[in-house]
Parts: structure tokens; sequence; C-alpha cells
């Protein structure tokens, strides 16, 4: 099952945008209704019976049973006789509402931390439609559920042969957009090692290089807008909450942030589109950059995105059939991609000269080439070696990692030069 989430933007009127906001706010009342019924159970089994204050905490039935998803899911044709402003919103989407709330409650039980926090006003941005009789879309219109049909830009068709199968509305900033999941029933193999392969290194100073010693500058989204952000951020700051005049500065203020994130993607978009043109494998480091955006260079790390641009160059990948790969990270940047011999050097050293065998390029050039040769040696696997110890003859530092075959000049001849 092939499963792809396509996003479009739409264009609802003011009688439909007034609907969809209404609908955010019941939403978010019931997810924090939700949450307030785990957390009162859970407060009321924190200390025994015999110790627990009636002043702090909740005192609830002892045979009550946890309030879990198919319980509240159950009692919500009950919540609406209590509370007919439920009635407005479509079933289904309250009740993935409360499917949200517990998916993140499983994932706070899973990895311990991280317990489900209440919503504040304006924090519910979306709404999930999760079926329809019949496919909602048209060339200009989505059709939804008690609203009717809203204006669409489909700027790419469905592919034939998907069906949709679920419907996103979310808001960003004063923008609509709607996230159609589309499934089709074939299996798509994931692509196998083949072809020239390419090492990318990222970082600061220049945000990629490649093993072919291409260089690609830092553009610093955040950073060239900052000092606009900063007056914007000023200006709201000083504004009445919930007052017209505080909606307004804070519109700016997100429109801003959604231009610097769309421009970030859509350089990240570009350079990975560029990085399956140049190459047929394509390997990155395995490194974890939440860690480094919480150093004393971690706005710059934000700013330039590695981990959305990998998983962004992951899908590329996946999506022109070029294979993929994550290498270790540790030591890329003091190993010799030549003779593999270890070559200490700090951050303010940005020449790689190797005492051994004297090759001399680039710091970020020889980090990439380091990475070339582990992804080399990563899929030189059984089945798999004819094709990349081809491909990797005359690279810097393949023969260390090549296999035992020898690759075979073309036996076809070529066109002579006039």
């Amino acid at each position: 099952m092939l499963t792809l989430n396509h996003r479009y933007r739409i264009y609802p009127d003011a009688t439909q945008e007034q609907t969809l906001v209404e609908w955010m706010e019941i939403c978010r009342s019931a997810y924090n209704y939700a949450l307030r019924e785990i957390k009162y159970w859970c407060d009321s089994r924190k200390c025994s019976i015999n110790k627990c204050s009636v002043e702090k905490e909740y005192i609830l039935p002892a045979d009550l049973k946890f309030p879990s998803v198919i319980n509240q899911l159950n009692n919500l044709p009950r919540s609406k006789k209590e509370f007919p402003i439920l009635s407005q919103v479509p079933s289904q989407v309250i009740q993935q509402t409360i499917k949200q709330l517990h998916r993140g409650w499983e994932y706070f039980q899973h990895r311990e931390f991280g317990f489900p926090r209440f919503k504040k006003y304006g924090q519910f941005k979306s709404l999930l439609f999760p079926q329809f009789k019949q496919n909602p879309l048209t060339n200009l219109h989505v059709k939804l559920p008690k609203i009717g049909a809203i204006p669409i830009n489909l700027h790419r068709p469905i592919p034939s042969g998907f069906v949709v199968k679920q419907v996103r509305i979310s808001r960003c900033a004063d923008k609509w957009y709607a996230s159609i999941n589309i499934q089709c029933d074939v299996s798509v193999p994931d692509p196998i090692p083949h072809g020239h392969p390419l090492g990318v290194d990222v970082g600061l100073e220049k945000f990629l290089a490649t093993s072919d010693g291409v260089f690609v500058k830092p553009p610093k989204f955040f950073k060239s807008l900052q000092s606009r952000l900063k007056v914007l951020q000023r200006r709201l700051k000083r504004k009445k909450k919930r007052s017209q005049n505080y909606e307004k500065a804070r519109i700016k203020v997100a429109r801003l942030h959604h231009t610097i994130d769309n421009t970030r993607k859509d350089f990240h978009f570009k350079q990975a589109h560029a990085l399956c043109d140049a190459g047929d494998m394509v390997f990155m480091e395995d490194l974890d950059y939440r860690i480094s955006a919480k150093g004393m260079l971690g706005k710059h790390m934000l700013d330039a995105g590695f981990g959305q641009f990998r998983t962004i160059v992951k899908y590329l990948c996946w999506q022109r059939g070029k294979f993929f790969g994550e290498v270790d990270a540790r030591g890329t940047s003091q190993e010799c991609p030549s003779c593999g011999a270890k070559v200490r050097k700090d951050l303010r050293v940005r020449v790689h000269l190797c005492p051994n065998c004297n090759y001399t390029t680039d710091r970020d050039v020889a980090s990439s080439q380091v990475i070339r040769n582990r992804g080399i040696k990563l899929v030189s696997t059984v089945g798999q070696t004819g094709i990349e110890s081809a491909c990797a003859d005359d690279l810097p530092g393949a023969g260390a990692n090549q296999s035992r075959q020898v690759s075979q000049p073309h036996k076809r001849t070529t066109r002579k030069s006039k």
C-alpha cells in the first residue's frame, strides 16, 4: 500500500473561514475536556487512600475506570446532549480530536516524559476529515461535510489509480491549506545501490559540500529577516491581548515566520533535486541535529534546518529512484579519504593535508569523500559489489574500501571526436 500526502492552498470565503475557526475552538474545548478527565484520574491516584487531601487531590470513585479512548468516544453522544455546541462539528472530526489526544498520551507513556498539555486559545490549528463517501476533490473545489465546496489551487493533479482517504485542513498565519492523503494498492520496491556515489557534508560555513567538490553557501533565511521580525514582535508585545490591533500584529508576525519557513523549504527541495541530478547514490551523516541545536550556535543550526534537509533528500531519492544511505559520523573530518590515516585538525584548519600521502583538498570536501567511502563500504555486500566497485575505481580513497571485484572497461566503442 502506497500512501502519499499532497498539500494544496485553499481559499475559503469569510463565512467558511469563520465556520472553520469556530470548529477549531470547539475541538480545542473537547480536547481540553478529555485531557482534564485524564489528569483528574491520575491525580486521584497519586497517594494512598488514607493520605489523600480533599483540598489538593481529586477524589474519584475507586472503581472508576481510566478514561481510555474507547470510553471517551462512547461518551460523545451523551456529551452532545449536555453541550449542544458539539453538534455543530462533524462527529468524525470530534472523534479524531480525541484520538489525537490519546496518541500523545501513548507517546508520553512510551518515552516517560512530555505529558500532554492544555491547548490555549488559537493553538488548535487543524481539522481532520477521516473518510468520505465519494471523491471530495474536483478541479476547482474540495467538498467538506457541513461546510460545502471550498476553492482549491490544484497545482498538481492527483495521480491516476490513487484514492483520497483523508483531508486535513490547517491554518498557517492567515492562509489555509488542505493536506490530501491518497493511497494506491501497489508495492514500490526500495531503490538498490547503483551508479555514481555522492557524499554530502553539511555545515554552517558551507551549507553543503559534496565529494565532487561542489559548495553551496548558507542562505541564512532567519538571520536576514531577524531585524524585521524583532520590530514586529516588539509591536505585538505592546498590544492588548485579544484586541483587534493585537490580532493584526500577530498575523504580521505569523506571516513573516511563514515566509521564512517557505523559503527555507523551497531551498531545501531545490538542493535535494540538485543532489539527485549529480549522483545515483547519496550518503549523509547519521547525526542527531537536535543536540547541536542546543549549543552556542543553536540559532544558526535551526536556521539551516539540517534535519529537514536530510528528510527531504531521503524522500526525493526514493521518489526519483536514487539510493540514500546514512553512515557513521564519527571522525569524518579527522580521516584522510585517500589513505585512511588519522589527520588531527581543529575547526580553524580549513584545508586537509595528509602527511602520509600528501593528499590536499578542502576540509569539507575531504569529509564528504570520507562519507562517500563509508557509504560505498556500507552497500558493498554480497550480490551488490559489482556495481559499486565499478563506479568507484577512480575516486580518492576508494581503493581501501573496494571489494575484490575489479571493474571492466566498456566493450562497446565510443564515437571518435572530429
